[in-house]
């Protein structure tokens, strides 16, 4: 965690300035010709949103803003924007107290972590949440109580338009938020972009666009654009109707980056419970947490150094150690030969050292580096015994590139939270539960219930990984030798699936050709829209 004192101003104010395109876009959508506007703006910088109204000459009742940085505020009020009142206070205070209601609520606010909140905005925006009938976690960033309160300010009918992190798609933490959001509002829109808005961070935005309209009907629609600029060639009534149902059962809001066809096939599978999930075969959690993978993980120089032999472990660290579907010994020797760090440092209490000498040597300059003053050291009995400490019958890889590797873990190789622990329940046979998971349809949910990051990662935590449809038949095990083989030889993974999609899919799970295309449709529509946005990083 980082302290307070060492963050930076903007890290503490959360402010990322909202591009022009974006501030204009979103006010021709909201007032889309009405002149009789109650406007709020709940964490106005700089005054971008402010300025954009001012341009476009609209008409509207008042505007309200709101600016926690005092010289923020100042730049904001000498916009001098007619029929405005300029509020330099914490946003969450003013929405406990004030007694006013908003037709139109728009802006980009701060990204905060819950860290950097004071004790007074952690209160304030903990009862924002019991407003809400939330529950509020302390893994919540600023943006998620700007828009529950936001939304709690407003008339029975009216809109809220937010530039918000793409984590509202799929984060955990940002669940009850796509609930509370799924209910409250009619109309919901998703704007994404295939290039980074914030050039300067790497930091994926949408637009959330939301309306509020007495009816009884929840819609939502995703449109995806290559840039900012494209705002100004779309028609906001393309908007105006959002198509798709929402699924309230859903856990993430990358669902709907699918067209209906595909959500309708995906929901007949989870609410049918057709195929089963890996849960239920198998248990995941994270790896091994040293609390310094640098001082505990070592290549083979470090253990012949320190005389370490007889307390280092085989461990397999990093995806790039793995090359197949398949951890062996023979994979584990090619890479303590290669110099990498395959050993893990298992030491016991300092009295059972004995004579020991270079495990004591190591371990006091691990003190002199400080390693047993780090949180997760400190907090031990002894700093140098790591807990937690076991094998795994598998291993599933947490941040991945192409698409996510289920292992079988032969080699009997620790390993630490780079890579979750799977381990297999009675009765599940793990060469057929592994072959199994090589498929379009378990690749496909791979991608919606994970959670994409800058440079085109995929993580997917232990929860995440257990919720994978896996459509499991011991029958799939004798796949595993050609799976094996194929990943091995670095054959386009394509290749694969239409071997595996036939044999799991269609021969041992019925589905029908056009389902197997459509499953994989949706695997390479959504892998690729995270890969792409890689490429497009870089450019």
């Amino acid at each position: 965690m980082q302290l307070i004192k060492n963050a930076s101003k903007e890290k503490l104010r959360g402010g990322f300035y909202t591009p022009e395109p974006i501030a204009s876009f979103i006010l021709k959508w909201a007032f889309n010709g009405n002149k009789e506007l109650d406007i709020l703006e709940p964490s106005c910088g700089d005054g971008v949103f402010l300025e954009e109204i001012q341009k476009g000459n609209y008409e509207y009742n008042f505007v309200t803003a709101i600016e926690f940085d005092e010289i923020e505020a100042i730049k904001s009020r000498k916009i001098g924007l007619d029929k405005s009142n300029i509020i330099n206070s914490d946003f969450h205070e003013f929405c406990i107290n004030t007694k006013q209601k908003f037709d139109l609520i728009i802006g980009n606010p701060p990204y905060i972590r819950f860290q950097y909140f004071d004790r007074e905005q952690q209160e304030f925006a903990s009862e924002i949440f019991e407003k809400a009938n939330l529950k509020y976690s302390k893994l919540t960033n600023a943006w998620v109580s700007f828009v529950v309160g936001s939304s709690l300010l407003l008339k029975e009918q009216g809109k809220i338009g937010f530039v918000l992190p793409a984590e509202i798609l799929q984060v955990s933490y940002a669940q009850p938020l796509r609930e509370f959001l799924g209910q409250f509002y009619n109309k919901i829109n998703i704007v994404s972009f295939e290039k980074l808005v914030f050039p300067d961070i790497q930091q994926e935005v949408v637009l959330l666009l939301c309306e509020k309209n007495k009816t009884k009907t929840h819609l939502i629609e995703h449109l995806e654009l290559k840039d900012a600029e494209e705002l100004q060639k779309l028609d906001v009534s393309k908007l105006k109707s959002p198509k798709k149902k929402i699924d309230f059962k859903s856990n993430k809001w990358t669902f709907y980056f699918l067209n209906q066809k595909e959500i309708d096939f995906l929901e007949r599978l989870q609410s049918k419970k057709i195929i089963s999930k890996l849960g239920e075969f198998a248990k995941v959690e994270v790896g091994i947490t040293t609390g310094s993978n640098p001082f505990f993980t070592v290549p083979l120089s470090t253990v012949e150094q320190y005389n370490l032999e007889k307390y280092a472990k085989p461990l397999v660290g990093r995806s790039v150690q793995v090359p197949s579907a398949i951890f062996t010994k023979k994979d584990w020797i090619k890479n303590r030969n290669s110099e990498a760090r395959t050993h893990f440092l298992s030491f016991p209490k300092m009295k059972d050292l004995n004579g020991s000498l270079g495990a004591r040597n190591y371990i006091s300059l691990g003190e002199e580096e400080e390693i047993n003053k780090g949180y997760k050291c400190r907090i031990r009995d002894e700093w140098q015994i790591v807990p937690s400490q076991r094998i795994s019958d598998a291993l599933f890889i947490r941040r991945n590139n192409k698409y996510p590797k289920f292992i079988i873990n032969e080699a009997k190789a620790f390993t630490t939270d780079t890579m979750h622990r799977v381990t297999i329940k009675e009765n599940i046979e793990i060469k057929a539960l592994t072959a199994s998971y090589y498929n379009s349809l378990s690749f496909a949910f791979a991608e919606i219930c994970g959670r994409s990051h800058g440079g085109g990662v995929l993580e997917l935590m232990p929860n995440e990984v257990e919720r994978i449809l896996l459509p499991y038949n011991e029958n799939n095990a004798e796949l595993l030798p050609i799976i094996d083989k194929m990943i091995r030889e670095k054959k386009d993974i394509s290749e694969l699936l239409k071997i595996t999609n036939e044999k799991i899919l269609k021969e041992n799970f019925g589905l029908t050709d056009s389902e197997i295309e459509l499953a994989d449709g949706i695997w390479q529509k959504l892998s690729k829209r995270r890969l792409n946005r890689s490429k497009k990083d870089k450019v």
